[in-house]
């Protein structure tokens, strides 16, 4: 069988069978920032703010550390992926039966357009100088899908978008999006959008052109330089299939972890595909994070903001949070036989977290 775009997450979801779900309704604390916290009771959530920055907390049972801010904030900017307009199954995997899937409901809109309005209008909230939006823009990689998303995102932020496509583009041919190499700079940090994708192929890669033109990037780089694609690293290494066959293949991996751990301007790179959340480091590349964030399209329904200091940098996960939008994403939790939150939530620390911008230029 030939596989198609989503079998990308069946290797990933099978590793969590075994597992045990978290209850229906705990409250979870979903997000720290650096003076905010906030959690959801299935779909009630509640925020606190003002708190200090790098500071341990207790709010109802939960006890962490809010994220340090170190020097002055100098620029903000949001990431989303796997935004998939067009879809009308969640949950199906080609030539799987692990269920339930989920459908809108008749009349209810459909929910792609659901979770990505709710998205746009959070991220224009906080009124960020980027959005960067790495891959998965549509279903079926159609001109009308793609056009949706356009209408979408385009008025709320128009030359503030940084777009590249994902293997629903790719697989299914379409050249849209498909720029190998994106570059802009904003105060305190440069922004690097690879397109890792593949035609016709569900993995992902990166050509020798696009290695040398971040190494060239790194190496006269005047800040730290953030990379975003579509595809997460492979590594040969893990026990998880999709690491090894779903990714960047493992070979361009090895490069692109050389490549990080010589080039101290490589501060992180940020990926989506996965549907999860997820924080890896490698001996090679020494403190550089790995990163995955979950989609938008269902649970936990995300999109990253990216805080901007003069001595570090803080990812802080939302979790999309209108009424409309955590009636759907707390119906898909149950996906994969009711393992997915497991899969694709994480842990807080692969959610929110600093990267330490001294020691890595």
């Amino acid at each position: 069988m030939t596989p198609g775009p989503d079998d990308a997450l069946e290797a990933g979801v099978e590793s969590w069978l075994g597992a045990i779900g978290a209850p229906l309704h705990q409250t979870e604390l979903t997000t720290v920032g650096v003076d905010l916290a906030v959690r959801h009771h299935g779909r009630h959530v509640e925020r606190l703010d003002g708190l200090t920055p790098d500071t341990e907390q207790e709010w109802g049972g939960h006890r962490f550390r809010t994220l340090p801010a170190v020097g002055e904030l100098l620029t903000t900017f949001a990431a989303v992926n796997d935004v998939h307009f067009g879809e009308e199954v969640c949950g199906l995997i080609s030539g799987s039966d692990i269920g339930p899937v989920f459908r809108s409901e008749p009349g209810e809109p459909p929910y792609p357009e659901v979770m990505n309005a709710a998205a746009v209008a959070e991220m224009a909230a906080v009124d960020p100088a980027m959005v960067v939006v790495k891959g998965d823009l549509t279903s079926s990689g159609t001109d009308e899908e793609y056009e949706r998303f356009r209408a979408v995102y385009e008025p709320a932020f128009g030359e503030r978008l940084l777009v590249v496509r994902g293997n629903h583009e790719s697989y299914n041919l379409s050249r849209v999006a498909s720029d190998p190499f994106q570059q802009r700079d904003l105060p305190g940090v440069r922004i690097v959008l690879l397109d890792t994708s593949i035609d016709g192929a569900v993995a992902g890669t990166l050509t020798d052109d696009q290695l040398d033109q971040l190494d060239a990037t790194l190496v006269e780089a005047d800040r730290p330089v953030l990379v975003f694609g579509h595809h997460p690293l492979g590594d040969r290494t893990s026990s998880e299939a999709s690491d090894r066959d779903f990714g960047i293949d493992v070979d361009v991996s090895d490069r692109l972890v050389e490549l990080a751990g010589r080039r101290p301007r490589f501060a992180g790179y940020f990926a989506g595909h996965t549907h999860r959340n997820r924080v890896r480091r490698f001996a090679g590349s020494g403190a550089v994070p790995w990163v995955e964030v979950a989609c938008v399209k269902d649970y936990p329904g995300a999109w990253a903001e990216y805080g901007v200091y003069e001595g570090n940098i803080v990812q802080v996960m939302h979790r999309i949070s209108t009424p409309e939008a955590l009636a759907w994403s707390d119906r898909t939790r149950h996906m994969y036989e009711g393992l997915y939150h497991d899969y694709a939530f994480g842990t807080l620390a692969d959610r929110c977290f600093s990267i330490t911008v001294d020691e890595r230029s």
